[in-house]
């Protein structure tokens, strides 16, 4: 079993590194809760790997990882509190293997690759660095029908993801010299990679942030459609989860969809005014869907999947 001191060393990593889902986390039941800050603290261990501002080189990132791959899928022997609680997680808990190695391939990838052609290459990517968390989490609810609630999982995911490379683009350019859209988005709107890497936003840019919105927003309908899959007493804290993270969107468009310029903040007041808005609309209704479309778009009924936004239209498939 892993012990308080495990738990709370994940829980500072979380609170430090990932404020967005530490405020849902603090949602969960503690039998989830507290496994949920050693996942979290293993994931930002391995991505520290490759992004923190001070790095090995190529070789020595991947033999780290490979380091804490073997220690986290218990084959190695570590002092490290983190990657020791990850590993007693994993067993106890019956997380997949084969979405521990997609979680630090997906690392591994990001040592040498910093553009995706395509979206199917981006999802690809996504695979590893998110709908394999979202799977690792679905293994932790443990929820009465995993195959009915997996598929969503993984979409819910890759919208987080998504969320966060629309947020970042900026953070992603100056700071790791990456481009997460993908470059055949950008050239359908006569978007030259480079310009992203140039900082210089026009209305081109605009169109396709548009666009990858659009698809982002399709992955949270499918995502929230599995919420009531999970267990009664984790329903809420996912919820309220999808909730933060679409909020961004908002930012995104009330900046004219600019995150070239700087990275949007959800700040606390917002958060919490989101937290008593989904409370409340929960005990209305308890329709993960519906609280949904309420919070994040104002209204209840979203029968052909298209959400109005003043002067905002947006539509997606997944």
């Amino acid at each position: 079993m892993i012990d308080d001191d495990q738990v709370a060393r994940g829980k500072r990593i979380q609170q430090r590194t990932g404020r967005t889902f530490h405020l849902a986390t603090r949602l969960l039941p503690e039998r989830i809760r507290h496994p949920t800050y050693v996942l979290y603290g293993f994931f930002r261990v391995a991505d520290e790997v490759v992004d923190a501002e001070e790095t090995g080189t190529p070789e020595e990132q991947r033999a780290e990882l490979e380091r804490l791959r073997e220690a986290a899928l218990g084959r190695a022997e570590t002092d490290d509190p983190v990657l020791d609680a990850f590993a007693t997680v994993q067993t106890e808990r019956g997380i997949d293997e084969a979405d521990v190695h997609a979680f630090v391939d997906a690392m591994q990838s990001d040592i040498e690759r910093d553009r995706y052609e395509t979206f199917a290459e981006l999802r690809a990517y996504m695979d590893g660095s998110a709908a394999a968390v979202g799977r690792m989490m679905t293994a932790l609810m443990d929820p009465a029908d995993p195959e009915r609630a997996l598929p969503h999982a993984t979409a819910l995911g890759e919208a987080f993801q998504l969320t966060n490379f629309l947020r970042d683009v900026r953070e992603d350019a100056v700071e790791l010299d990456r481009v997460y859209l993908p470059e055949e988005t950008l050239r359908e709107h006569g978007v030259d990679p480079e310009q992203i890497l140039a900082l210089e936003f026009d209305e081109r840019v605009e169109a396709a942030m548009r666009s990858l919105l659009a698809r982002t927003e399709a992955l949270y309908r499918k995502g929230v459609a599995g919420i009531k899959f999970l267990p009664e007493d984790c329903q809420l804290a996912v919820l309220f989860a999808a909730v933060l993270y679409a909020d961004h969107h908002r930012l995104i468009r009330n900046r004219g969809y600019d995150t070239v310029s700087a990275t949007p903040e959800l700040g606390t007041a917002r958060s919490v005014w989101l937290y008593l808005r989904t409370r409340w609309h929960w005990r209305r209704s308890g329709d993960p869907e519906t609280v949904f479309r309420k919070v994040v778009y104002g209204f209840e009924s979203d029968p052909v999947g298209e959400h109005n936004h003043g002067q905002h239209t947006v539509t997606g498939t997944d």
